[in-house]
């Protein structure tokens, strides 16, 4: 059987090769009644439409935008603020034509996804800079979005006020007379496992750079009191893990009354460790977490945490991303900006008095 191509659908109808094309990818370009009556044929013929590629070489537009993750790609449909992020840049880019498309920063069987999918730009989502992946972004000169990144010249960045946040949530337990206090943190270089304060900032390095902002912010109101706070490295934001590391923490004769911790996530893991012990939250022990997840109201006791605004963030990122990539389409220019959210306290009921 011959192939159906656009010609063939053109020869069916009478019209031109353009004037089918512009049935599948300019439609306000016909009438209603021309661009029906070569679609209909397309479908008696089995055509349908234009090779994507093909279309997207003569756009010099692909319509699709990345989303780097250092995380496993499931991290993007299990992960609370994750989802609250993509699903809200979803939002903002759908009236522009621009999707999204799930990058792994790994490479299989020769295949790089950074370097190898047909992209216009992309959001570099909360990843180890010194990934290959992001390199590879650079090289081909796409517009780009840091999100959840230490700022570079040149590249849009949004960010939250992290260590503003942490330093409001150490601030908070230090106000209810907490002195043996903890951290709980994922995302920074090391082996996981307890660790002095400093030396956990200086082995993170640049990644990363979320983890090391908020440690920083607990240390800047922590430390200046002459209080030098535990810290359980761990690596990933997992709330099994964190409960694991909180029993090592609170079965200790000088365990700490209050926990600081990387996310709602650890919090809540935390919370579970001491129940396993046989501690009440707050009356044994105070657990702060960060995001302000769906989880923190959800759990019991519901939890004290610094809120971001995940959904802003997501519409800043996707808004800056569509306007680069607008910009390099054009020829025009445009300043790169650093957009940074604020962030707040939101007291609920893991915290008390010491």
């Amino acid at each position: 059987m011959a192939r159906v191509t656009l010609q063939t659908v053109a020869d069916r109808v009478g019209v031109s090769r353009m004037t089918v094309s512009n049935a599948f990818s300019r439609p306000d370009q016909l009438s209603e009644a021309l661009r029906e009556k070569i679609l209909a044929a397309a479908r008696e013929l089995g055509y349908v439409g234009p090779d994507p590629a093909a279309r997207a070489l003569a756009r010099g537009s692909t319509g699709a935008v990345g989303v780097l993750l250092t995380s496993s790609l499931r991290y993007a449909f299990t992960d609370d603020v994750a989802m609250g992020f993509l699903g809200a840049a979803t939002e903002e880019l759908t009236p522009t034509g621009l999707a999204l498309t799930l990058l792994p920063s790994t490479s299989r069987d020769q295949v790089v996804p950074a370097r190898d999918v047909a992209l216009d730009g992309a959001l570099v989502y909360s990843c180890d800079p010194d990934t290959t992946a992001i390199d590879w972004l650079e090289r081909r000169a796409l517009p780009l979005v840091y999100v959840d990144q230490e700022p570079r010249a040149g590249i849009d960045a949004v960010n939250v006020a992290d260590r503003e946040g942490a330093r409001a949530a150490a601030r908070h337990l230090v106000d209810l007379g907490h002195r043996r206090i903890a951290v709980v943190t994922a995302g920074l270089h090391g082996e996981p496992g307890i660790v002095p304060a400093r030396e956990a900032v200086a082995d993170s390095g640049s990644w990363k750079y979320v983890g090391r902002e908020r440690l920083l912010g607990y240390l800047d109101v922590l430390e200046p009191l002459g209080i030098e706070p535990v810290v359980f490295r761990q690596l990933g934001n997992d709330d099994e893990e964190a409960r694991a590391a909180a029993r090592a923490l609170l079965d200790r004769e000088d365990r700490p009354t209050g926990v600081l911790c990387y996310s709602d996530v650890l919090a809540h893991g935390v919370v579970r460790a001491a129940e396993d012990l046989g501690l009440i939250v707050p009356a044994d022990l105070s657990v702060v977490g960060f995001d302000d997840s769906p989880l923190a109201s959800r759990v019991r006791p519901a939890l004290t945490t610094v809120r971001q605004d995940v959904a802003g963030k997501g519409r800043a990122a996707a808004a800056a991303l569509a306007a680069a990539i607008e910009a390099a389409r054009t020829g025009g220019t445009r300043p790169t900006e650093h957009v940074v959210l604020p962030t707040e306290l939101v007291v609920r009921d893991s915290t008390a008095p010491a």
